[in-house]
């Protein structure tokens, strides 16, 4: 059944990815959808859903070692790589994206 369930959360990650990854869909992160229409027009809105879409195919690759980790009964391997890659990406992607005013035009 835990298969089932991350095969569905890896296919909305696989498609958020893709639509990100073409530079559309700022409108699905979450914080940049809520900012006034003047402060959104300061980022450049391709630029950070290509980059947030590169994160999502992150995201995807560590369900899919949570998938083999239920495939394969390895508690030890795929499910402790895949968290420990899962809250290293988060991290990653905080520190990135509020430093630096990278997506700033």
């Amino acid at each position: 059944m835990s298969i089932f369930v991350y095969g569905i959360i890896m296919l909305l990650f696989l498609t958020f990815a893709i639509v990100l990854s073409q530079g559309k869909g700022a409108f699905l992160i979450a914080g940049f959808n809520t900012m006034p229409e003047e402060e959104e027009k300061q980022y450049d809105e391709q630029a950070l859903a290509r980059f947030m879409g590169k994160m999502m195919y992150g995201y995807c690759f560590c369900v899919l070692l949570w998938i083999l980790n239920e495939l394969f009964h390895t508690q030890w391997l795929f499910f402790s790589i895949g968290l420990v890659l899962f809250v290293a990406l988060t991290i990653f992607l905080m520190i990135y994206v509020n430093t630096g005013n990278r997506f700033k035009k």
